[in-house]
């Protein structure tokens, strides 16, 4: 049975509904049949949105959204740092710097290639031409 995604304010509604079941003397486990949710669900959402109302768990959300995306941006900035000194790093190595440039014109480059197709230094393609003779 596929789960269903509930919003941030009917968990807060199902809570309420479940603290007043509970209240008037239930067990949480018939509190949680009246709700129609499991009891580990209940626990969960509890432990998430105990004290919250509709406004601050609607702006939590947002927030952890926005907290994703920013995490996301500094992976893909980093990536391309970290690609961007090994690029530097191999100027001084020309044959290195010249496997790597072959490996991202064959396509095997996978990240490199994608990230920078043209960023090489001129004294690589001197360094592969003069190898080659030419």
């Amino acid at each position: 049975m596929p789960s269903k995604k509930h919003t941030p304010e009917e968990i807060i509604g199902k809570l309420r509904e479940a603290e007043i079941v509970l209240a008037q003397g239930a067990t949480t486990l018939e509190a949680c049949r009246r709700i129609a949710i499991s009891e580990q669900t209940y626990y969960r959402w509890r432990k998430e949105y105990g004290g919250l109302k509709t406004d601050q768990a609607r702006r939590m959300k947002d927030l952890e959204k926005e907290n994703q995306r920013l995490r996301r941006a500094i992976s893909d900035l980093t990536l391309d740092k970290l690609i961007l000194q090994e690029a530097a790093r191999g100027t001084s190595e020309p044959r290195a710097a010249a496997a790597l440039h072959r490996s991202c014109a064959e396509g095997t480059g996978g990240v490199r290639e994608a990230r920078l197709p043209g960023a090489w230094p001129a004294s690589i393609y001197t360094a592969k031409d003069t190898a080659r003779g030419r």
